[in-house]
This record gives C-alpha cells, sequence and structure tokens, in this order.
C-alpha cells in the first residue's frame, strides 16, 4: 500500500518538475501579496492560457483583459434602477476575469489542492473526476492541467456545445450523460460506475460534496464582496441581502463570510421554477444552466439562508436574447436611454447570471428596499458559453424584434413580482435540509451522524472553514518543498 507521504513525495516531484506554485487563500484574495517576479511574468501569459503561473489569476481582481494583465480592483458592475425597476443597488461581481472565463476555477482549486497537499491525490498515476452540470468541471479540467494531473469530466448531454469543445481542446476524458440540467442523479449513476471500472485509478472531487468548494468562497468571494461594499457605500447605505442560485451551493460559502461581518444580511438562495426542489420537494426539467437541481448539496448550510425565489426559465432566457440582440441592444439603449457603456457589459452576463440578477430583484421588492439598500450576487460567467443557445433561440422563436425586446424588459425584468418566494421559518428550513437525507444517506454513503450535525451542532459549519488558514500553511509548506518558488522571492 502506497502511503500518503509517498504520494505527496510523488506529487511534490510532479510540481518540481512542471515548475509549478500554488498561490494561498490569503494571496487568492489579496493578490497584491503574490510575490512580484510572478506578477511581470504574467505580464506576458494569457488568462486562459494553460500555464501554470494562471493558478495565480484565481480571484476576483484581475486586470479586465485577455493577456498580459495585473490586478487591481475586484470586477464588478451595479446595475441602474432604469433596468432593475428598484430602488436597490443591485451589484455583481463579474466572473469572466478568471480563467476559462468563469469563477469555477476557485471553486474546483479547493477540492482538488486539498488532497495535493495532504498526499491524498497522485497525479502521477490518478485523474480527477470531476462530475458537473457545466462550469464546474470546465474549471477542474483547467486547474488539473495547470496541477499537471489528468482529468475526467462527466455532465449532462445537454449542455452548452461550447463546453464539450472546450473539454476536449484542454485534453479531459467526457463522458456525456442523459439529460440535461437538473439530471444530477445520472451524473452521480456515471460516477458510480467509473469508480467500480477503475477503482483508486480516479478520485471523485464532487462539487456538492466537496467542502472546498464553499471554502474557496467563503475565504474569497465573502471577502470580495466586502470590499466592493465598503468602496461603494454611502453614508447611510447598509450591506442589506445579497441573492445567489443554489447550484452546488458553492457560491452560497460566500454567505457564511458575510453573516459574520454583517449578521443582519438577507440571504436568499435561488432555484429554477421548472425544478422547485426547495420550494416544494419538487423535481423538474429546466433551462437555467449551471444550477443543478432535484437535491439539496451536502456542503449546503440551510440554516444560513432566510429565503428561497424560484426563477422562471422561460423570462430568463427572453431576457438573455434582450441583452444579447441587436433589437434588445438597441432598444435599452436608444428607447429606454440606459447607458451605452453598460449596455454593451450585459453581454458579462451568462444564463445563470441573468437568473442571478433576476433573484436580486425579487429580493429587493420582497423587502421593500430602498436607495440605501444594497444587495450582492455575481455574474458566474459570460456570454461566452452560450452563443449556441442564441442561434437556437432564433431557429426556434424568429427573429429578436424591437417590439419583442419591449415586451421582453416591461414582463420579463420590470413586471418581476415576489411569487414563488418563501421567507423561511425554523421548521422550513429544517424540511429543506431534511431532503439531503434522500441523496446523501439512502445514495451517497454520508451518515445521519454527520447530517444531524449539520443541523444541531452550530460549530460544524464554522470548525470546517476555520480549516482555510491551515490550508494554507500546509500550501506554503508544500511550495517551500518543491523549491520551486525561491526563484521568485
Amino acid at each position: 500500500m502506497i502511503t500518503k507521504e509517498k504520494i505527496l513525495e510523488n506529487t511534490i516531484q510532479r510540481c518540481r518538475e512542471r515548475h509549478i506554485i500554488l498561490p494561498t487563500y490569503k494571496q487568492m484574495r489579496n493578490p497584491e501579496l503574490i510575490p512580484e517576479k510572478i506578477v511581470d511574468k504574467l505580464k506576458n501569459i494569457g488568462l486562459w492560457d494553460l500555464k501554470s503561473l494562471n493558478l495565480f489569476r484565481i480571484n476576483w481582481k484581475n486586470d479586465p483583459v485577455d493577456f498580459g494583465g495585473g490586478f487591481s480592483n475586484v470586477n464588478y458592475l451595479e446595475l441602474p434602477s432604469e433596468l432593475t425597476g428598484v430602488k436597490a443597488r443591485i451589484i455583481l461581481l463579474i466572473g469572466k476575469y478568471f480563467p476559462t472565463g468563469a469563477h469555477k476555477v476557485g471553486a474546483t482549486f479547493g477540492p482538488l489542492v486539498e488532497k495535493l497537499i495532504t498526499g491524498r491525490f497522485d497525479p502521477t498515476r490518478q485523474k480527477a473526476l470531476w462530475p458537473s452540470t457545466g462550469n464546474y468541471c470546465r474549471g477542474g479540467a483547467y486547474d488539473s492541467y495547470l496541477l499537471g494531473c489528468e482529468s475526467i469530466a462527466v455532465l449532462p448531454e445537454g449542455m452548452s456545445q461550447e463546453r464539450f469543445d472546450w473539454l476536449h481542446k484542454v485534453g479531459a476524458e467526457v463522458f456525456a450523460t442523459q439529460g440535461t440540467e437538473s439530471n444530477v442523479k445520472e451524473i452521480y449513476d456515471k460516477v458510480k460506475e467509473l469508480l467500480a471500472e477503475r477503482g483508486d485509478e480516479i478520485v471523485n472531487l464532487n462539487q456538492f460534496e466537496e467542502i472546498g468548494n464553499p471554502m474557496w468562497h467563503y475565504a474569497v468571494t465573502g471577502p470580495a464582496m466586502e470590499e466592493v461594499f465598503n468602496s461603494v457605500k454611502k453614508d447611510n447605505d447598509r450591506f442589506t441581502g445579497m441573492f445567489l442560485t443554489q447550484g452546488s451551493a458553492g457560491t452560497l460559502g460566500s454567505a457564511d463570510y458575510l453573516r459574520e461581518v454583517y449578521p443582519n444580511i438577507k440571504v436568499c438562495a435561488g432555484e429554477a421554477l421548472q425544478c422547485p426542489t426547495l420550494l416544494e420537494n419538487g423535481y423538474g426539467e429546466h433551462r437555467i444552466e449551471g444550477i443543478g437541481d432535484k437535491h439539496v448539496p451536502w456542503i449546503h448550510n440551510i440554516r444560513n439562508m432566510d429565503l428561497v425565489a424560484g426563477i422562471d426559465d422561460n423570462p430568463n432566457i427572453r431576457l438573455m436574447r434582450l441583452f444579447n440582440e441587436s433589437a434588445g441592444i438597441d432598444y435599452l439603449k436608444n428607447e429606454l436611454n440606459i447607458n451605452p457603456d453598460l449596455v454593451d457589459k450585459l453581454k458579462l452576463f451568462g444564463i445563470s447570471s441573468i437568473a442571478n440578477l433576476m433573484g436580486s430583484i425579487k429580493l429587493a421588492k420582497y423587502y421593500e428596499m430602498n436607495e440605501n439598500d444594497v444587495v450582492f450576487s455575481v455574474a458566474t460567467d459570460s456570454m461566452d458559453m452560450y452563443q449556441s443557445r442564441l442561434a437556437e433561440e432564433n431557429e426556434i422563436h424568429g427573429k429578436f424584434t424591437n417590439r419583442v425586446a419591449a415586451v421582453s424588459f416591461d414582463a420579463d425584468l420590470l413586471s418581476l413580482s415576489t411569487d414563488h418566494m418563501i421567507e423561511m421559518n425554523y421548521y422550513q428550513k429544517k424540511r429543506m435540509h431534511n431532503l439531503k437525507y434522500f441523496t446523501w444517506i439512502e445514495q451517497q454513503g454520508k451518515t445521519v451522524e454527520e447530517l444531524n450535525a449539520q443541523w444541531y451542532d452550530e460549530n460544524y459549519w464554522k470548525s470546517r472553514y476555520a480549516k482555510v488558514d491551515d490550508w494554507d500553511e500546509k500550501i506554503m509548506e508544500f511550495n517551500e518543498r518543491t523549491g520551486v518558488i525561491k526563484e521568485y522571492i
């Protein structure tokens, strides 16, 4: 049997040979801590390049350029009331300026690196298995390549073609499972099959259960939102709320950090109305790519939620067209007189990002927020991954005209209501938490004791997030043992 220390030695040798340095969470949160020599090297590297130094670009502060950028402030976009129809200030962090064009490279960094630095993953003989409904397996395949690991991606066959094309480009082994966005169980079934066939040759890095996923957002995304708020707040402004679609629940880890800083914030989790798992214990199919459903992720801290909102995928897709079709862009600029520069930036919102915008508006309306209230969310990715969806909509529904744009803006954005929302009491939260039993205890081998600890032990989540400092220490020790870092300090 190979010991953990032997595996760690193999990993250190691989990283030494391939000149790999691991960034710490502190550096991902504060890129000004990155050694200057690394920053200089990045000036000759593209944002999406398959170069290991791009691990240091896993943060919210990359310059918004495709090649050679450094670091500045958090990338975000504040949307004006004339677009949102609410008085509250709505701000979304922008994920496009991560490598791969989505912040999921952060969510995948945590699970993989935690295993590399503890001798639980051997890149010289094992493959990283990334079960996903989209961007997570893209981020995982990218991080794997940069870290000298081979990867396997498992995702539904109905996801956008751009995802599959990109995965093949980076050399991932790809398996397309039956269904679309909400067919998560089919992904799990394929994972079980692969594990049975290949055993120790692969390591499953399931985004729905790996604490490294929300850990990254707790340590990096939450502080990024706090930093933006402190930079834009006016005298009477308050950090009132945040809205995030559930997905893997990874990004909701940022809410655990923000609850510590702003105890009174309202946290709203969203899901597709067509698959109302949290709202109604329900199921279904939907088109909001990036928020796989029909179950509650193991890593979702339900007790930290205040509300749940259903997002209708039909208005969501129409808004995608409004923000990206020429008739929609012209309507927003010329008939509504919305700032042209801002309208041009709406392409920074992919499909799930638009859902996050819709949910933020619903949250602001629910609490009748005013101009002193600030609501945060994220734009996970941009339209770069969804151009095929625009083509499909044109083929199915015909040309997007000025009239359709006017109707969509009024019906799908300004007329968003507070329907399909639950303000959660204790027992509603417990009902949603208990749904974990059917996936994780019956199907995935978790224990009832840990399920109960997630609910009753107030230190359960705190103790896990507190490990981020330990992980940073291990990352620094790992870099010392490879010796590569000495070239840059």
